[in-house]
Formats: structure tokens, sequence, C-alpha cells
């Protein structure tokens, strides 16, 4: 097989590529331990206070 036709066979699945790369994400992200992690560190990150800028 030449490399212009493997490259064309290649892209031809970039949407398979992307879905695969979507889903894998979302998985990593939802699964129960890291999500719990997630819940705990950054649920709250919209109820903190910002830091006072400093004098430029």
């Amino acid at each position: 097989m030449p490399l212009e036709e493997l490259i064309s066979v290649l892209r031809s699945f970039w949407p398979v590529w992307l879905m695969a790369l979507f889903v894998g994400v979302v998985v990593w992200t939802l699964w129960p331990n890291r999500r719990r992690k997630l819940e705990e560190d950054y649920s709250h990150i919209p109820l903190r206070d910002d830091e006072p800028d400093e004098e430029r």
C-alpha cells in the first residue's frame, strides 16, 4: 500500500478518532473516583473570593 493511499484511508477515519478521543476524555473525567475528587476540588471555585489585585 503506497503512502498516499494509507494517508487517504487514515483521513477518512478522522471522525472515528475524534469521537474515540472525546469518549475517552468523558470516561476519564466521570470515572467514579476521579469524579468525586473533581467535585470536592473544583465545585467551590465559583464561590471563592478573588485575591486582591496588587498595586502596580
